[in-house]
């Protein structure tokens, strides 16, 4: 479990984790089973074998018993004599998911009622030395909040609640209980309602006092010094006359700042003001070194050091700018005193049984974003709030964070002490988060504005009753407009808060503020409309495609399941019935009728990868006047058709190749109008770039048909329309759809930037047979493949069997002639991967 707990022993502090002989039952049977803690009864009831894996082909439908029933956790633990010496001794529950009785030692000692708060209790003179009884009594949230549906006069509108797949029909419950949206179903992701200890259970024994939280406050930051002020909040067991809070660099032990204290019992805020001359700052992805510092800070009463906590965060100046302009609201994010164009995708839960994602999960889904050349991740309000180790790493790699708060798609009955169960989880969580960098804004939730205001919620309650609306309305206006943004700016001070995503006020999204634009996929348009349609930064947008063939073998394993529209392919798309039949529909019209089902897979991902390339390109051309373009998704939480660019497995497809090259620093985008051929050249450097642009029309078969090369100077954080070509000029008389265009900018240092440009639409492309020759070599980590064409090779695609490989590119096309070598990740022999190697082109699909 990736969550972070420092488990340490200093003079006055001892932490460890209650994580060994868990077990659990059914509350209303009594056979015990082992359990793993952190963890949720689904993966211990599969550790078990007491269920067949809930991804696997329909078996989610059979395990919607689960959620229904009561479950309890037990464990027994010792203390020694150390911790039970301390004058201070209590438990912290890091998650409990959701509705949780914890008894220790036959007594009650907390009701919990939300899955995304810690939940600390007092147990000195609770324990004992030996078989201390710590037993859990997990409330089914079905039971617990179906009564509270069936006792309201009117409905909350929900997102996409799977109430019926859960087998209690049209009772839409999630929004009752402080818990991840996604559990009860998306539109991606299938309904399984977890239960358990699904973060670690924590024992905290200490003496004296101990520094319960530091704050490094940025108050301003830029290149020539870093005013900081450092809030250390102390828990007091007493008086302490004459202490020092002391803040210095761990590193190297440059004493920053100090401050005397009188400490008084209880809880103590003391700020330490210090300058940092000539920080290193912290910068995004691609605009410089994420530069990071760890402060720590130390109590010390007379010569005695009695507790520390360390800190580690980037100096930088981040803003989010939200303002009017002559066109309209701009948004954009500032680092550093730079507008930054946000380049990336939003972010879901890796799984729907959270704990199962592993540091290394973490890791590679981070670095998929890095390697990507994103520089940007929001994190989506129907999941959770991450764990600790998703945002260092976003931290160490320079990923701007767009946080939301745990609202999606939805109206929630925010009042009385449900408002305050949120309120405290708010508080919980931006003071958990306020120290890293990456974190650029905290978002109320995802949607519900949108949908009160532009799909008129308001009108439907008011059919009902205008005083339904008045108290929907005052519930949504509490907690958006009023309890969240107080949180963010009392405890994050300075951070900006949006109350929703995306805010239109006056509907007019071609010109304010953030937009999710869904035209292209739900309502149907040609993928053409990206590059027409408008916003000041795009929130969301994307298309759907099926994982890769070795992938779908993994869930679907049995021949008669390798149909788009077999009961297993259907109930792993989450969208709906139209879902699987639109993909089809959208190849025929915009390209060609797969021949059989693994092309089916395969011709929707290089559909979805030109989509997206598409709308990247759009966005990046159209800036200063877009700032942003985050494609809904990167990621899945179980294996699906969905809209992410990876799959479940970690898998890239075809979209996530594409977006590494319509992410780089420098993006070379044709475009074509009725007559001329536009290039665009956009650029995130911060400083002009001079190079060569390139640009060949050649036919599929290789024949030359024109080229020019022409010096330019690509300006800086912009885009520019850098060249404008007589479409019929280049074309000297050959038909648009036997040719393509390739581009290249090469800068003074020799880097290139290409890029490939199809004048006539693919649908009236017919691309040429052809023959595809590959040679393996042995290389580092696996091999190296090397692919030539006779002719244009649309698309190609290698794979091998299984997935325990990574090939570092594929879907590329290969010109005629050319030749590319990839690296692949494996553990196969040269020899055994020659063998197994498969490769297809776009032809060979149709």
């Amino acid at each position: 479990m990736a969550f972070t707990v420092v488990c340490y022993a200093s003079a006055e502090t001892l932490e460890r984790e209650i994580s060994s002989g868990w077990k659990f039952r059914q509350a209303r049977l009594t056979n015990w089973y082992p359990a793993v803690v952190p963890g949720v009864v689904h993966t211990d009831l599969l550790a078990n074998k007491i269920i067949e894996d809930p991804f696997a082909r329909l078996n989610e439908r059979g395990l919607q018993w689960i959620d229904k029933e009561d479950w309890i956790y037990e464990t027994y633990f010792d203390v020694d004599e150390a911790e039970m010496a301390k004058s201070n001794v209590a438990l912290r529950f890091k998650g409990l998911d959701v509705y949780a009785d914890v008894y220790l030692n036959g007594e009650k000692i907390l009701s919990a009622n939300n899955m995304f708060r810690e939940w600390i209790v007092d147990v000195k003179g609770k324990l004992k030395y030996h078989d201390n009884q710590l037993h859990i009594y997990f409330h089914s949230p079905i039971k617990i909040d179906i009564p509270k549906f069936d006792a309201l006069p009117f409905q909350y509108r929900t997102g996409p609640d799977q109430s019926e797949n859960g087998g209690i029909f049209d009772k839409r419950v999630s929004i009752f209980a402080r818990k991840a949206g996604y559990h009860y179903g998306w539109d991606w992701g299938p309904r399984f309602v977890t239960i358990g200890i699904w973060r670690p259970v924590v024992l905290q024994a200490w003496n004296n006092l101990r520094i319960e939280d530091v704050y490094i406050r940025q108050k301003e930051v830029t290149t020539r010094q870093a005013s900081v002020t450092t809030h250390v909040e102390v828990l007091s067991d007493g008086d302490n006359p004459n202490a020092r809070v002391v803040v210095k660099d761990n590193a190297t032990g440059k004493v920053y700042g100090e401050k005397k204290v009188n400490l008084k019992k209880g809880s103590n805020s003391v700020a330490v003001d210090f300058v940092v001359k000539n920080p290193k700052l912290w910068w995004c992805n691609g605009l410089g070194k994420p530069n990071l510092y760890t402060f720590r800070a130390d109590v010390i009463v007379g010569a005695k050091e009695l507790d520390t906590k360390l800190i580690t965060t980037g100096l930088r100046s981040l803003k989010t700018i939200y303002k009017p302009d002559k066109d309209g609201i701009a948004f954009y994010i500032e680092l550093n005193g730079k507008p930054v164009f946000s380049k990336g995708a939003n972010y879901v839960p890796q799984d729907n049984f959270l704990p199962r994602v592993t540091a290394d999960k973490y890791e590679k889904t981070v670095m998929d974003a890095v390697n990507t050349n994103m520089n940007t991740l929001r994190v989506w309000g129907g999941g959770i709030y991450e764990n600790d180790l998703f945002y260092e790493l976003c931290d160490k790699n320079g990923i701007i964070v767009w946080q939301d708060f745990m609202f999606a798609c939805s109206l929630y009955p925010s009042e009385g002490e449900f408002l305050e169960n949120i309120k405290q989880e708010a508080i919980y969580n931006v003071k958990r988060l306020r120290n890293h960098p990456s974190i650029a804004l905290w978002c109320g939730n995802n949607e519900v504005y949108y949908f009160w205001n532009m799909w008129s919620f308001d009108e439907d309650y008011r059919k009902q009753s205008p005083e339904y609306e008045k108290i929907v309305w005052k519930q949504y206006t509490d907690l958006f407009n009023g309890v969240l943004p107080e949180v963010v700016n009392e405890y994050s001070p300075g951070t900006f808060y949006l109350s929703s995503s995306p805010y239109n006020e006056n509907k007019d999204e071609d010109h304010n503020g953030d937009r999710h634009y869904w035209g292209v996929w739900h309502g149907n348009e040609p993928t053409s409309k990206f590059n027409t349609v408008r916003s000041r930064f795009f929130s969301e947008y994307g298309f759907q495609s099926f994982p890769e063939f070795e992938s779908v073998k993994i869930f679907a394993p049995q021949p008669e399941d390798w149909s788009i529209t077999s009961e297993v392919m259907m109930a792993h798309q989450r969208a709906g019935n139209y879902a699987n039949p639109r993909i089809a529909e959208y190849l025929q019209k915009e390209y060609k009728k797969p021949k059989k089902f693994e092309d089916f897979l395969y011709m929707s991902q290089v559909l979805q990868g030109d989509a997206i390339k598409i709308a990247i390109e759009a966005h990046r051309r159209d800036m200063p006047y877009c700032w942003g373009t985050l494609f809904w998704q990167h990621n899945d939480c179980w294996p699906v058709a969905s809209w992410a660019s990876r799959d479940y497995y970690g898998r890239w497809k075809a979209q996530h190749y594409f977006a590494r090259d319509a992410y780089k620093d420098i993006l070379v985008s044709p475009i074509a109008d009725d007559t001329k051929l536009n290039i665009y050249i956009a650029s995130d450097r911060l400083s002009a770039t001079n190079g060569s642009l390139n640009i060949k029309v050649v036919k599929f078969d290789g024949t030359p048909v024109n080229e020019q090369t022409t010096k330019l100077e690509a300006p800086a954080n912009a885009s520019t329309n850098l060249l404008s070509l007589e479409v019929e000029k280049l074309l000297k008389g050959v038909d648009k759809n036997e040719v393509f265009v390739a581009t290249v900018f090469t800068d003074k240092a020799g880097k290139e930037y290409a890029n490939r440009y199809f004048l006539g639409s693919q649908k009236d492309i017919d691309f040429p047979e052809v023959n595809i020759t590959s040679s393996v070599k042995a290389a580092p980590g696996g091999v190296e493949v090397t692919l030539q064409a006779d002719k244009f090779a649309r698309a190609v695609f290698m794979s091998i069997d299984g997935i325990d490989n990574f090939f570092e590119d594929n879907y590329f096309d290969i010109f005629p002639g050319q030749k590319i070598s990839v690296r692949v990740k494996t553990s196969l022999s040269e020899q055994e991967f020659a063998k197994q190697l498969k490769v297809i082109s776009f032809k060979d699909a149709y």
